[in-house]
């Protein structure tokens, strides 16, 4: 073949689709979307593509299709100590004046400024919770924001139309998981909220719509072992005895919010481990002290688990779909199982007033919160 020849050849020099085609190995529909898109980048001297005449737009948009390889290999089989630690606390009547000691709740309104109506007399953590010896024990993440910030998440956001949010999973339709606040991101007309992607690892995710993202945190946590992330989530923040004297300052959540893009731009592989603290990402924190949450609670029906510390981002952040995916592939390498965390849980509606902690802090978060 001459040099001229070769030049003309889709395959020619493009080293960056050998390379593809032999990392692939086996032909998959996933491979195929991976090299038609590389291959959409071997142009001939005219500018058009070799796979036809696509932009480079185009070809962003078909390798993002979830053909990305993530490792799910599980540690070793070992004992898992934290197996069975949730301690049994039900939910109570939580009517102001029904019983005597009602407990702060959450999620509850984060816009700067506000204020909660109960007198509470502990203070939230307000620094970064490694630095009070607390380490993440799972996380999960709910159908739009149980949590309410004005401008940010709130009841003029917006998201897909469709309203089948399990996509046929059946966990989700059996439960009909509650929606929360959505987004003010989402334009249906821009590619990066229409284009599908193929998940592989999370479950009934929808491209367009906002999750909020809880990371529990606890110093009862078998911090930096294999047994570290839980599902329940209880049983690693209860994991280790003896240790939690106050749970106001050894249990906090980290809760983030974002709306799903299929856009490798807005890519973070290591969403696992905890917030996501990186520019605008963790600058403008809401702390208060509050409960777990979840729709077996409401404004009528409380959680016994409570006072614990949320540390709660204010804005509204973009995340690809990839870094979601990303993340539950390494809960699937996780040696507990957290297959019930793979999908999004239903939102507690918005904590009244009445029982909101009046103890709201401001702090913005830098370096590993």
């Amino acid at each position: 073949m001459s040099s001229k020849d070769a030049a003309a050849s889709p395959l020619g020099n493009n080293k960056v689709l050998v390379a593809a085609i032999a990392f692939c190995g086996a032909v998959t529909v996933a491979c195929v979307a991976s090299l038609v898109a590389v291959s959409v980048n071997a142009t001939n001297g005219s500018g058009t593509s070799a796979a036809g005449a696509f932009s480079s737009k185009d070809a962003t948009i078909v390798v993002n299709t979830g053909d990305m390889l993530y490792a799910t290999g599980k540690p070793p089989a070992g004992e898992n100590p934290c197996s069975g630690k949730k301690p049994e606390l039900e939910n109570y009547d939580c009517v102001i004046g029904a019983i005597a000691d009602v407990k702060p709740q959450a999620g509850g309104n984060v816009t700067k400024g506000y204020k909660g109506g109960m007198e509470v007399d502990h203070v939230p953590v307000t620094t970064p919770y490694w630095q009070n010896k607390m380490c993440p024990v799972n996380v999960h993440w709910h159908l739009g924001t149980e949590h309410y910030s004005a401008g940010e998440y709130d009841e003029f956001g917006a998201g897909p139309v469709n309203n089948n949010y399990g996509l046929g999973d059946r966990r989700l339709a059996e439960t009909q998981a509650r929606k929360g606040y959505q987004c003010r991101h989402y334009n249906i007309d821009e590619n990066k909220f229409n284009t599908p992607y193929v998940w592989k690892h999370c479950v009934g995710m929808r491209i367009g719509e906002t999750y909020e993202v809880h990371w529990p945190h606890s110093a009862a946590g078998m911090c930096g072992t294999p047994n570290q992330y839980q599902t329940p989530f209880y049983d690693g923040v209860f994991c280790v005895d003896g240790v939690l004297t106050d749970t106001a300052a050894q249990i906090g959540v980290q809760a983030q919010i974002f709306t799903i893009v299929n856009d490798e731009e807005y890519y973070y592989p290591d969403l696992f481990r905890g917030m996501l603290v990186d520019g605008e990402k963790g600058s403008d924190v809401a702390m208060y002290t509050g409960s777990t949450t979840g729709t077996s609670r409401d404004n009528e029906v409380c959680s016994q688990y409570s006072p614990i510390t949320w540390q709660v981002d204010r804005k509204c952040h973009m995340i690809s779909a990839s870094s979601f995916d990303k993340m539950c592939a390494d809960m699937k390498a996780q040696r507990d199982d957290m297959t019930d965390d793979l999908y999004a849980h239903g939102s507690r509606t918005l904590v009244s007033d009445e029982l909101t902690a009046n103890n709201q802090a401001n702090r913005k978060l830098r370096a590993s919160a």
